[in-house]
């Protein structure tokens, strides 16, 4: 039997004690269907050689060569992987369109008793569900977009306020990447699919009648490129901006970007990757700060001059849409900041702006006031 998938997060999905991927390892590891485990019935270097027969021999000897590499491999899944699953086990199959690979595997394990479905158009075909959803299809939810300099923490608060059952979706997680020319991550990116793969499951989770909060980034993370209707929800959202002083923001990027502190020749490359952007002297004094272990001038310059002055270029042509401005003095207590932001978004009402003061880091909401932004 064949499956046809209705969303990228199909309901079918649950009755399967494992989806099967049979494509190589490297298409699975390129992207996948959330939860599949890559039991290849042809691996990369297998599928060369049959395409290769396929084309300069004849399709007959390359099906030959196909179907017993096929079902030598099949033998050692159903020896290795799949030995302890019993007679009741049901499974779901696909390969890149559902055709002779995933075929003939369903073949070979429906021959043993076992309940096996095959996806209809294989991974192609929930690949054009992610790309309907992160493509064409907009936000449902309103969208509240979480902005600031570099270094207000705004991830940081999100995450919190996600962990309170708030709306949020996590770019930058989805992503692996802080967003900032500073901010790749010990673990790779996921290829661009993946990421969308990723971000149309959370975009289907939605509940439309609740606000999402996202953050603020610009059309790329990284090397990964925002999908148009995740880009058209963060360019037209309401803005709830975080107003924090540059010490502050500082102080929080260090201890944010340990890891980045401990890998000196990284940080010097990056530092000199800015040479076209700023004068020499100041790149030199950079990097004399990142040698000495200087690392709040190092921060505070780098604010200062660099991304601050950007920042509020970017920040310019959204200025219609701002409504809140959060003040925080310092990034000490995240939680009492996540506080101030949530007030933030259970108060603003679209067509009135305005700004939610505070004096210290653990003032309490109910001493937030509303002031006008001038």
């Amino acid at each position: 039997m064949s499956v046809s998938l209705t969303r990228v997060s199909d309901p079918a999905f649950a009755g399967f004690d494992d989806i099967i991927d049979v494509r190589a390892p490297s298409e699975f590891a390129h992207d996948h269907l959330p939860g599949a485990i890559n039991l290849p019935v042809l691996d990369d270097e297998e599928r060369a050689r049959v395409g290769t027969i396929y084309k300069q021999v004849s399709p007959f000897d390359a099906r030959k060569l196909g179907a017993a590499l096929v079902a030598a491999n099949a033998a050692r899944h159903i020896a290795g992987p799949l030995a302890n699953r019993g007679g009741g086990w049901r499974a779901l199959i696909y390969c890149w369109r559902g055709g002779q690979r995933s075929g003939s595997f369903q073949s070979i394990l429906s021959q043993i008793g076992w309940r096996v479905d095959r996806i209809e158009g294989g991974y192609k075909a929930w690949r054009a569900r992610v790309v309907q959803r992160v493509q064409d299809m907009p936000v449902q939810s309103p969208v509240l977009v979480l902005d600031g300099n570099t270094g207000s923490a705004k991830t940081a608060i999100l995450q919190r306020l996600a962990a309170r059952g708030m709306q949020v979706i996590d770019l930058e997680g989805l992503a692996q990447h802080r967003g900032s020319l500073f901010g790749a991550m010990a673990t790779a990116q996921p290829s661009q699919k993946m990421f969308e793969g990723r971000l149309a499951r959370a975009l289907e989770a939605l509940d439309p009648a609740r606000p999402l909060l996202v953050e603020a980034e610009s059309s790329r993370i990284g090397e990964i490129s925002v999908p148009k209707a995740m880009w058209q929800a963060i360019c037209t959202g309401r803005r709830i901006r975080l107003d924090v002083p540059v010490a502050a923001r500082a102080a929080y990027s260090v201890r944010d970007y340990g890891d980045l502190r401990a890998d000196a020749d990284r940080l010097g490359a990056i530092i000199a990757s800015l040479a076209t952007l700023h004068p020499a002297e100041r790149i030199r004094q950079w990097q004399a700060q990142a040698d000495a272990g200087d690392w709040m001038r190092l921060a505070e310059g780098l604010m200062r001059d660099h991304y601050d002055p950007r920042y509020r270029r970017h920040r310019d042509r959204y200025a219609e849409c701002e409504e809140v401005v959060v003040k925080l003095n310092d990034l000490r207590d995240l939680d009492a900041a996540a506080d101030r932001v949530e007030a933030a978004v259970a108060g603003p009402v679209r067509g009135q702006r305005g700004a939610l003061a505070a004096t210290s880091h653990d003032e309490s909401c109910a001493e937030i006031t509303r002031v006008a932004v001038l």
